[in-house]
């Protein structure tokens, strides 16, 4: 029987006509003694699983997770662009805030943002509220609000969203993205 492709090749290695320079040699991906984290794609409803590298907490590096049975690997354009959503110059880092009928934009504190969300959550929420249905059952029930959840949801994630706004909060349109 004869060599395999790889075997040949593996009896070249080193003995091609420019083989490669000390430099490269010790030359190491930028990856190396990196932490690496698994997560999830922030675009679509598809969840591709991504490997986010990390050194001195900051990311150096994000590429798809070959271990994963969704993508094996591969990334769509938006999903390989990750890094550079997180890292671009032009995201916005902090609230910015612009009242009705304003021509202006304002920066705010989170915890500002935060409580106001929380305020007008419950106004919507109680402004809207249904103790009984036409037929006088007991309904306590809102469609005055919804939910719509992302695709970098997991499934005990969703779980709880809808445990709290439709049993806690009374609201019923929750939905999550990937199912629509």
């Amino acid at each position: 029987m004869g060599e395999s492709p790889i075997d040949k090749l593996r009896s070249r290695v080193g003995r091609l006509p420019n083989p490669p320079s000390e430099r490269t040699r010790e030359l190491r991906p930028r990856t190396d003694g990196a932490r690496v984290t698994v997560s999830v794609c922030p675009y679509c409803a598809v969840g591709c699983s991504q490997l986010v590298y990390t050194r001195d907490d900051q990311i150096i590096d994000i590429e798809g997770n070959p271990d994963s049975p969704i993508n094996a690997g591969t990334l769509c354009p938006k999903g390989a662009a990750t890094r550079g959503l997180l890292h671009s110059p032009l995201r916005i880092q902090s609230v910015r805030y612009r009242a009705p009928y304003s021509d202006r934009w304002e920066t705010r504190s989170l915890e500002w943002a935060m409580e106001r969300i929380a305020r007008l959550v419950k106004t919507t929420r109680d402004a809207g509220f249904e103790h009984r249905d036409a037929d006088g059952r007991i309904v306590n029930r809102t469609v005055a609000i919804g939910h719509l959840g992302g695709a970098t949801l997991d499934n005990e994630e969703n779980y709880l969203i809808k445990k709290l706004f439709t049993g806690g909060l009374g609201i019923v349109p929750v939905e999550n993205q990937a199912r629509i």
